[in-house]
Parts: C-alpha cells; structure tokens; sequence
C-alpha cells in the first residue's frame, strides 16, 4: 500500500486468511519473506502479518523514520485491513518495535521473544558487554555520525556472520539447517537490497532510550528467553529487569535453551498471546 505522503509500506502473510490477525516485528535487517511457526499458525488459526519497516524489504525507505512513524506504519495498514488491535510478538531488535506498538495503544497484548532490552536503561546499561556498551555510548554521543560510519562497513553477509557468531551452538544447530539457513540469509539480503540505511536506523532507535517507556505499558506481556542464549544484544538478565518494568508481565525464562524461542516454542508463544489478546 501507499501511505499519504506517497510512500510505499510493504508486508507479507502467513498461516489462514480468514484466520485471527497476529502482528509481527521481525529481528534486525530482516524482511516480512521470513516467517515462523507454518504448522501452529495453521492448527490455532493464526493470519500472521509482518510488516516491512522503512527502507527494508518492500517498504521505501524514510529519512525521518523512528519507533512512532514505524506505528503509524503498522496502524495505517491495520485500517486498510479492517483490523482493530491485534495482539503482536517482537523477535529480537523487534521488541522495542512492538512495544512502541502497545504504548500507541494498537495492539491488544506483546509477547516479547528473545528480545532486545532498552540497552540505554541505566540499570540494565551496567550489565551490558564492553562491546555492547560501546555501541550505546556511541551512538548516545552522535547518532548521525555513527549511522554514517555504520553504514559505510555492513551489508546482508556481514550481518548474517555476526549473527552466526554470536549465537550458541544450540542456536547455530537450528540457523544453519540448510533450508533455514536459505530463508535467513535471503531475507538479510532483501533487507539489505535498498542499501544498509533502513537497518542502520533500526539499530540506533533500538539502542537508544525508548520514546515508549515499558512502565507506561498496559497491556499484558509476555516475555520468552532461553537462558543459553549468547547474544549479547539481547536483555543481559534474560528479562528479569525488563519484565519487572512491565504492569501486567509473565516471564517464561527457560533454562536449557538459547535464543530460537520463536521457532523451538512457536506454538506455545502463539497460544499464550492469543489468549492474553
């Protein structure tokens, strides 16, 4: 569709048709091409819709994008589709995403999945790793300048190799099957085919402070970590902070498990969310 300004939104569907309307933000630099959940989407009658965020996939890109014209985005869709307050789930640098969603009363409950903390948070910011920290000072200091730096030495591959790396190895078991490993890569490149200006700007509105404060959230929210999980962009505590800054929050943190959540628990994240919403 395109918005008022003349700017192309772009998404994608999965699961039924006629099927009860679930949101979701996607992971960093990634596209709406790649889903979750085929078989739980089709036994709980789910119509899964990802929507591409600014200058990623098959949305232009916009030079003034932030968390709150990224919901203007999803709520300009959900008009054009007959949808009132669907529920939303966040993966990894979508949490803050979806969470923006809540606070602009859109959606009707957030489950958070192996999601991005507000690293800026000064609790949570003294947990962060050295590299990480690095980041979130940087970025705090000159956030055009570093977009610029940024930019000029990340594409799709570079991405997908940091994610790699950075993963545990029961986390790498399940990337690197083949035809997962296909739909990832390709979905990065797509993300990556309008230049690496759209996922930059994701990366420096996830780690700075967020407009929408979790404490100001209230709908329900779950949050769904594996204790195994190495990233060290995803919450240090494995939520225990950010799920405490919630009104209404249940944390599932499980401890034999790493940061997959979103495929290895599809079902049980989508059950859980559909009742709460």
């Amino acid at each position: 569709m395109d918005r008022e300004e003349g700017r192309r939104v772009g998404w994608s569907e999965w699961g039924s048709a006629q099927g009860t309307p679930v949101l979701f933000c996607t992971g960093a630099g990634m596209t709406s091409s790649f889903g979750f959940g085929a078989d739980a989407l089709r036994e709980l009658g789910v119509r899964l819709i990802c929507i591409d965020r600014p200058g990623l996939g098959r949305s232009a890109p916009d030079p003034n994008k932030s968390l709150e014209s990224y919901a203007r985005d999803v709520e300009a869709v959900l008009r054009s589709e007959g949808i009132k307050r669907p529920p939303v789930i966040g993966f990894s640098q979508g949490a803050p995403f979806a969470i923006t969603l809540a606070g602009a009363n859109i959606v009707s409950a957030v489950a958070i999945v192996s999601g991005q903390d507000e690293l800026a948070y000064p609790p949570t910011r003294q947990l962060l790793h050295p590299d990480v920290a690095g980041l979130v000072a940087a970025i705090e200091k000159d956030r055009a300048g570093f977009e610029a730096a940024f930019a000029a030495r990340v594409d799709a591959e570079g991405l997908w190799a940091l994610i790699i790396g950075m993963s545990a190895p029961e986390d790498r078991a399940i990337y690197n099957e083949p035809a997962f490993a296909t739909a990832y890569r390709q979905s990065l490149a797509e993300g990556f085919a309008q230049g690496p200006g759209g996922y930059v700007r994701d990366l420096t509105l996830a780690m700075s402070r967020w407009p929408m404060q979790p404490e100001a959230i209230t709908v329900p929210v779950s949050l769904w970590y594996g204790k195994r999980d190495t990233s060290t962009v995803h919450s240090p505590d494995f939520g225990a902070t950010l799920s405490s800054r919630f009104p209404h929050a249940t944390l599932h943190a499980f401890a034999d498990e790493g940061g997959s959540l979103l495929w290895t628990r599809s079902r049980d994240i989508l059950s859980e969310l559909l009742k709460a919403g």
